[in-house]
């Protein structure tokens, strides 16, 4: 093969993460050809190099240097759980991969195969017909294209592939799901339950629904997988392959199948257009290792899950004398509509008692409390729209607490009390919906380029008044349910919130009925460029308030059924 001809393949996917591994795993499938590019590093699967260090063998106790934060991690250093030593070389360098803030963004990245599923939070949950409706029954946006039923078997499909571990509750709210066995409840997160459920029978406390294997099928969870050993160390990578991300499932199976090319330091600068044939031909790419340009070409499909901010860059910076201010783009809507879910509110207390238990092992999951507030019940009104759930656990202290107990003496005594663990206590957080708003958008800035030559992104999203409301409820809900459980000392902690820092960036793309207010129909096909799919964050057009991985890897897996069907019948 010579030129064009060699560079040319069936299909084009944009990103490893999430959901670009399952587009990956579902058209390699399929039979067709596929190129999928990434344009971070390559990291297979076992390339976790601090996977299995212990806490002391880790620098400067697992902390970055404040010189080394300053340098790289400015931005990043926000989110102070995510910088740390064991950690750091999974995230993007603020330096290297600048944005501009007009209001304050945290955007938290991950360049290299596998993206953030790496280092994902790995709570799964469906998004039900009350989110499915919520924009059409309320007047807020745009309503959107499909409901529960047209994701359901989809929502199943990922479900089984994944391996999400949780309780069946039969509420309206959070649809079930084919679950393997959840995590089990210490003692404490038994008794919050037990006694929640008895003052607040409203309040449903359920196991997080979490993307863990608790019991390994080979003929289910395919590729490089087994059971999860308790080791909570996540967000280093998993070598066991006890948590589900693209490097230890979709990818392996993808490669299995003969038909995937996989690139790496492949940055797609635009997707090439053509106008006469309203269709994606290709992909222009820069070569962040050698400084080359390279144009990839499709005779079939091409993807873009190249995560919701990047993908709306890509789409922005396709230009041509056909779609002047971006693909997809004649009536403005990419970039805009831009949501993440708000939190850093919620509460905290201790627990007497039971200290004569202890966990074994490090349970990576916690408990979870579904919505509970505007369901279309009087009850459940309030005087805000949408409404939040809650993630939490609860624990006994370590060693670390004598830190605090500077009365204590050293020698036999704090030998011993080194060897005892303290107090249980309970942490949980609030996790609320924003609502689509079409002034929250990212725009390009061609005056500031990152280390690969393309344009940044300026951020200008906040949250809005029905958040602020909200919030307010977040905190006392929480500290009530505490107390109904039989805590001590509880604390309220209520701190800004800001995008990008639940790291759930949404929408910028979104799906619609009308190709005037939106820029996807109801199949993820951009309106006037119907063999180009997206399927990432950027095509949902509102945020509900759970974890929006799982909706993302059905809609990739339906889109991708629906792609093939059309190629098939000669229709893209």
């Amino acid at each position: 093969m010579k030129g064009k001809e060699k560079q040319t393949y069936d299909a084009i996917v944009v990103g490893t993460g999430i959901s670009g591994g399952w587009a990956a795993m579902e058209l390699c499938r399929a039979g067709l050809k596929t190129l999928v590019l990434e344009r971070g590093r390559s990291v297979e699967h076992g390339d976790y190099p601090t996977a299995n260090l212990d806490p002391w063998e880790l620098p400067y106790n697992d902390r970055v240097p404040a010189h080394e934060r300053e340098a790289h991690y400015a931005k990043l250093g926000r989110k102070d759980y995510v910088l740390r030593q064991s950690s750091k070389d999974f995230f993007v360098k603020d330096d290297e991969y600048p944005y501009t803030e007009k209001r304050r963004f945290d955007w938290i990245r991950g360049y290299q195969t596998g993206g953030r599923s790496l280092m994902w939070g790995r709570q799964c949950y469906r998004l039900s017909d009350l989110d499915f409706t919520a924009n059409a029954r309320e007047g807020i946006a745009i309503d959107w294209p499909i409901r529960y039923a047209d994701l359901e078997p989809w929502y199943d499909k990922v479900s089984r592939f994944v391996g999400v571990s949780g309780r069946s509750e039969n509420m309206t709210q959070l649809p079930d799901g084919p679950f393997l066995p959840a995590m089990p409840f210490n003692c404490i997160e038994t008794q919050f339950r037990d006694r929640v459920q008895q003052k607040y029978p409203e309040r449903r406390v359920t196991h997080g629904r979490a993307a863990h294997l608790t019991a390994y099928d080979p003929e289910v969870h395919l590729g490089t997988r087994g059971k999860c050993q308790y080791r909570d160390r996540c967000i280093r990578g998993c070598p066991y392959g006890g948590y589900f991300a693209s490097n230890s499932s979709t990818i392996p199976v993808a490669r299995a199948t003969g038909n995937m090319t996989l690139l790496n330091h492949a940055a797609v600068r635009e997707v090439i257009y053509n106008a006469d044939a309203g269709r994606a031909t290709g992909v222009r790419v820069k070569h962040s290792d050698t400084g080359e340009e390279t144009e990839y070409f499709s005779r079939g499909v091409v993807f873009l899950n190249a995560s919701t901010l990047n993908t709306a860059a890509i789409l922005l910076a396709s230009k041509s004398d056909a779609q002047p201010n971006g693909l997809g783009n004649d009536n403005d809507q990419v970039g805009r509509n831009v949501m993440d879910h708000h939190h850093r509110i919620g509460a905290s207390g201790s627990f007497e008692g039971h200290r004569d238990q202890i966990e074994k092992g490090r349970k990576p999951n916690g408990f979870y409390v579904p919505r509970f507030v505007n369901l279309g019940t009087k009850e459940s009104k309030r005087d805000y729209l949408r409404g939040f759930g809650y993630q939490g656990g609860a624990s006994r202290d370590g060693w670390w607490r004598l830190v605090r107990e500077a009365d204590l003496a050293l020698g036999p005594e704090l030998k011993q009390r080194l060897l005892e663990p303290g107090g249980w206590s309970i942490g949980m957080t609030g996790f609320g919906e924003s609502l689509s708003n079409p002034n929250n958008r990212v725009t390009l800035n061609y005056d500031l380029l990152d280390k690969d030559g393309l344009p940044t992104l300026t951020m200008d999203a906040g949250f809005g008044e029905n958040e602020a409301l909200m919030r307010e409820d977040m905190g006392t809900y929480a500290a009530e349910m505490l107390e109904a459980a039989g805590a001590k000392n509880i604390q309220i902690f209520r701190e800004e919130a800001h995008p990008g820092f639940s790291i759930h960036e949404m929408g910028a793309a979104r799906m619609g009925r009308d190709p005037k207010t939106s820029v996807l129909n109801r199949h993820n096909q951009v309106w006037n460029c119907k063999n180009l799919y997206v399927t990432d964050g950027a095509a949902m057009t509102s945020a509900a308030c759970v974890n929006p991985s799982l909706t993302y890897m059905a809609l990739t897996a339906r889109a991708v059924d629906h792609a093939v069907s059309e190629l098939n019948k000669q229709n893209l």
